[in-house]
């Protein structure tokens, strides 16, 4: 009998969890010592009092990659912390139907695209999952990088926004030059 309700109990919290819209969950995972996400209202209200870089993690629930992202590079160490440190971190579903305000502007579900008016714009019209998203310190100049990143070569382009050598040096050369340290 008490198989039977623990599993009655488990099936219904999955099933509550699985019907919520997963944008407007959000894991802060610092107990856990993962990645301190966050949502875009959390980072702006940060931004005002303590600027830092962003990074957005753009998926949808249905992206095998994203959930393989999830898994190999969010869950690496050397990951968790340099992202920590120097990025707010933002984990978006681009299908949220939820609307959500940006920089003072609201954004909506697009039945069209079949994703949000934030992803859309933040990803350029390039509708591709995962899709990570790189801000400077003003939540401007956002740089979209497509596809699946390992942990190589997160760390190398993290570091290559983290650091400001995108201030200093063509990505190409930076490429040819890094050498990753990140296992």
């Amino acid at each position: 009998m008490k198989y039977a309700v623990s599993i009655i109990t488990l099936v219904t919290l999955s099933l509550f969890f699985l019907s919520k819209d997963s944008s407007t969950l959000h894991a802060t995972p610092a107990s856990k010592g993962g990645i301190q996400w966050m949502t875009f209202e959390e980072a702006q209200a940060r931004m005002k009092t303590t600027p830092k870089k962003a990074f957005v993690d753009m998926y949808t629930s249905r992206c095998g990659w994203c959930k393989v992202m999830d898994k190999k590079t969010f869950a690496n160490k050397h990951v968790i912390e340099y992202m920590n440190e120097n990025f707010y971190c933002i984990k978006y579903n681009a299908e949220s139907k939820s609307a959500i305000e940006f920089k003072g502007k609201k954004y909506e579900y697009n039945k069209e695209y079949k994703a949000n008016d934030l992803a859309i714009e933040l990803m350029k019209g390039q509708l591709s999952f995962p899709t990570s998203i790189f801000f400077d310190e003003k939540f401007t100049n956002g740089q979209p990088v497509p596809g699946y990143l390992d942990v190589s070569k997160m760390e190398m382009t993290a570091k290559y926004i983290g650091e400001n050598k995108h201030k200093k040096m063509p990505w190409n050369k930076y490429q040819s030059e890094f050498k990753a340290t990140w296992k």
